[in-house]
């Protein structure tokens, strides 16, 4: 019975550390950045481009982007979206505070500018899991956005905002 016993804990033992040995080899696999899994800076910009244009047509929030250098905007969203999600790029641009200082942006056209870049992220077929990680940060920034806690959309930008300096 002995004999037994130990001819049976030998594949068990070899079976156990076999699989052990499989998932540390997975665990140390890196894992593809979020940048990578986008596709890089490239699929960024695009994304980028179509959301500008999103944006641009959505009468709820296009006032926002009236005086916009439209060219730093996209420059200044690619090199964010890159940099928050493990790619290269570096942001330059200004704070959150300070570019939306004065515009009195609502909650509610907050909301729009999200629901917008959810829809570009659907047309480019971004999974669920990569989005929520995409509109996360895009939400952390809400609290230096948002100056009008309202459900209002479609405000008009007050004709007092001046656009940031040109770079």
């Amino acid at each position: 019975m002995n004999a037994m016993l130990r001819r049976l804990a030998f594949p068990a033992a070899l079976v156990a550390t076999l699989l052990l040995a499989a998932c540390q080899d997975m665990s140390m696999t890196p894992q593809k950045s979020l940048y990578e899994r986008l596709g890089g800076k490239d699929a960024i910009t695009a994304v980028v481009d179509d959301f500008v244009a999103n944006v641009a047509a959505d009468k709820r929030i296009n006032g926002f982007f009236a005086k916009a250098d439209v060219p730093r905007l996209k420059r200044n969203l690619v090199d964010q979206i890159c940099q928050a999600t493990g790619g290269p790029c570096t942001y330059t641009g200004r704070n959150m505070t300070e570019t939306h200082a004065n515009m009195g942006v609502t909650s509610g056209e907050f909301e729009a500018f999200i629901e917008d870049f959810i829809a570009v992220l659907d047309d480019f077929k971004v999974g669920h899991a990569d989005q929520d990680q995409l509109v996360s940060f895009l939400r952390s920034f809400q609290g230096e956005i948002v100056e009008v806690d309202s459900s209002q959309q479609g405000t008009p930008l007050p004709s007092s905002f001046v656009p940031g300096p040109p770079l």
